[in-house]
């Protein structure tokens, strides 16, 4: 008799430890899935910069419209003016700087504020620690390399990861403008001695008649007449790469193997660097600086420049940065004296 009474505790026992389990199995479960459901719903309401773009509901509509547009100019001139497309190289992707933490990819055009834009990525990547403000960061930490993460560091499934699901955006500047600008910059500033060294002693040698001492050796009186003359010479590029400050954008960038979702222009800079931010939802995190206007190169001021260039090397100079004025939209100036 008292076997049985043993099993039957025995039973009851178990059937009561089952019946704790299941309970606090349901106790605990509960809660878990309801934060994985509002872990869901909120990962839901965080779109990428790239889904903010193509929802089109975050951003004025006019804006939009102008960046539709030139997202559609840029399409039909790579139709009418490249033949053969090829695959991309690491080396066509050093000047494109990823941002992870918002999902935004940038090349970068120097001369086309893009010291600024790298201290803004600077601040947004947390490279700027705790500094908010991108003027706060000195021009040349901006320009230190390793300090913002370039598309060619990636492996090739990171890279076209990546291309398919960042918003990409280039800044372009009127052609001439820019290299007048680039040209003002490296070879009329005194402090830019290394540049002085490193090009302007090989154009002066190689672009002027009966050169004194002085001028092989420091180079730093290059006239902008030479350094025309050194940029049409085909011998130029046989040598080396064109420098990034005068190299085509369209090759920097690649913008028709690259589809690059906002195209901002220098004209616009202000406009186009907000609508960026706003689609990057950082708006309220960090502003674009605002840009000096007394030192900017003008078209007044490009003409200037090419007042003295005769027609038969404005023309070779046109040919040469010809793509870059037809996929961004530039018209001929209409200071050369060529057409």
């Amino acid at each position: 008799m008292r076997k049985p009474r043993v099993i039957r505790m025995v039973f009851a026992l178990s059937l009561g430890c089952f019946v704790m389990v299941i309970f606090y199995f349901n106790s605990s479960l509960k809660p878990a899935s309801e934060a994985v459901g509002e872990s869901s719903s909120r990962q839901k309401s965080r779109r990428s910069p790239l889904q903010t773009l193509y929802d089109g509901d975050q951003v004025e509509s006019a804006v939009q419209a102008i960046h539709q547009g030139r997202r559609e100019l840029l399409e039909e001139a790579c139709r009418s003016y490249t033949r053969k497309r090829r695959v991309l190289i690491p080396e066509d992707l050093k000047h494109i700087i990823v941002d992870d933490q918002h999902g935004l990819l940038y090349c970068y055009v120097p001369k086309v504020a893009c010291t600024n834009w790298k201290r803004v990525l600077m601040v947004l990547t947390g490279v700027a620690g705790s500094n908010r403000d991108p003027l706060a960061i000195p021009a040349n930490e901006a320009h230190i390399p390793g300090n913002l993460r370039t598309l060619s560091e990636y492996s090739t499934s990171q890279i076209n990861q990546r291309l398919r699901s960042y918003l990409k955006f280039v800044f372009v500047r009127e052609p001439f403008e820019r290299l007048v600008s680039a040209y003002r910059n490296k070879f009329t500033r005194s402090y830019n001695t290394a540049f002085h060294k490193r090009y302007g002693t090989k154009i002066v040698r190689q672009h002027r008649p009966d050169p004194q001492p002085e001028a092989l050796e420091k180079g730093n009186d290059v006239s902008f007449e030479e350094f025309v003359y050194y940029l049409v010479d085909p011998a130029t590029q046989r040598e080396e790469p064109f420098n990034e400050h005068w190299e085509r954008v369209h090759s920097l960038c690649h913008p028709c193997l690259i589809h690059y979702d906002v195209v901002g222009k220098y004209e616009t800079l202000e406009q186009d660097s907000r609508y960026v931010l706003q689609l990057a939802g950082v708006e309220d995190q960090v502003s674009f600086p605002a840009s000096s206007k007394s030192t900017r190169t003008t078209g007044d001021m490009a003409a200037q420049f090419f007042h003295n260039i005769s027609p038969f090397y404005q023309k070779k100079l046109y040919n040469l940065y010809r793509m870059d004025f037809l996929l961004f939209n530039y018209s001929v100036p209409a200071y050369l004296k060529f057409r």
